[in-house]
Parts: C-alpha cells; structure tokens; sequence
C-alpha cells in the first residue's frame, strides 16, 4: 500500500465524459455502490439520490478532493455515504452491486503536469484502468457491474483487450464524439 498518496490543489471538475457517464449512474445504480476516483463526487452523490441504493462509498487518491467531498457531505447532512482517501482498492473494503469509474485516461504525454494525477493514466493512457480492472473483480458482488468511462485517445482495442484478460465480459452503452479527434466510449462491464 502506498502510505504517501499524491495531492494535488486540482480537484477533478465535471466535464462532458462526467456528465456521458452520469446519466447510466442514474439507471443502474443499487445497493451497494463504490465510485471509484470520486474527484468532484459527481457519480457518488447522482448514485445516493437513488431510492434502492444502500449505501454510496466514495473513494480518491487525492486528499483535497476527500477532504472537499466530506465537507460537502457534513454541510448537506447526508447520510449513507461514506469517502475514502485510497490508491484505487488498497483501503477499500467488502463487494459492491455497482462500481462507476471515470478514470484518468489520457496519456502522460498529453496531459499538463498540473493535472497529471487527475487525467493521466499512465504512459499510454491505459494503465490505470488495467490496474482497476486486475482488482475490480475482488469487490463485485456475484452479479455485480462495473460502469466506466474512457476517450479514444487511450486506446479502444487495448482496454478491449485488458477488459477480455481480467475476465470480464463487457457492452459499449453509449458513445459521444466530442470537438476534434476525441470519441468518449461508457462500457458496462459484468
């Protein structure tokens, strides 16, 4: 386990690959739901509003955002949601209905230093989800799904590929084409 996490003072926003994923929140959360990479906590806080949803763990690496989402939290009074400051699984415990993801997914050479940690995924911009998905499968209930959401420019074929290695089974649910060259994929994966 990695005891000293990075920080950053940028705390992931929403944008559109946010708001793309945000509507299968709304549709599939329930019982048990782990948003992993909470940033802004977007996915956590659309997943409590749903009546059959239990309880909302809300999980990052960077200790300003937990720290803003926990204050938010504490301010709203809510309840059956609980933030984690964690380096993807290492403190996460127990097995989830749900597990929404919007990881970085840039590579590292198109990302600016200051949001290194919010938006690359490594080198190729795929490691970080090959990481996830070697550890997701641990904490899915048996028929559990995993909602995630990545561009393009990480490479389709390769998280295909990395999806297929884990054993998982997975559908493409929705597809936005952004400005330029950029295409944003929302997988379901089982």
């Amino acid at each position: 386990m990695n005891n000293s996490m990075p920080t950053t003072d940028v705390v992931y926003q929403p944008a559109e690959d946010s708001y793309l994923l945000q509507e299968y929140v709304k549709e599939y959360a329930f019982g048990r739901v782990l948003d992993m990479g909470t940033g802004s906590g977007i996915q956590a806080l659309t997943a409590l509003k749903r009546t059959n949803v239990k309880e909302v763990v809300a999980v990052d690496i960077d200790e300003e955002a937990v720290r803003r989402l926990q204050q938010g939290i504490k301010e709203q009074r809510l309840r059956k949601i609980k933030v984690i400051k964690s380096d993807l699984f290492d403190r996460v415990e127990g097995h989830f209905n749900l597990i929404i993801f919007n990881p970085p997914y840039l590579p590292k050479d198109d990302v600016d230093k200051e949001f290194s940690l919010t938006l690359s995924g490594g080198k190729k911009g795929n490691e970080i989800i090959e990481r996830f998905l070697k550890e997701a499968k641990k904490h899915l209930n048996e028929n559990g799904k995993i909602l995630i959401v990545f561009s393009n420019l990480t490479g389709k074929e390769k998280v295909d590929n990395i999806i297929k290695k884990n054993g998982f089974k997975f559908q493409q649910i929705d597809y936005q084409k952004l400005e330029m060259f950029e295409e944003l994929y929302v997988y379901e994966v089982y």
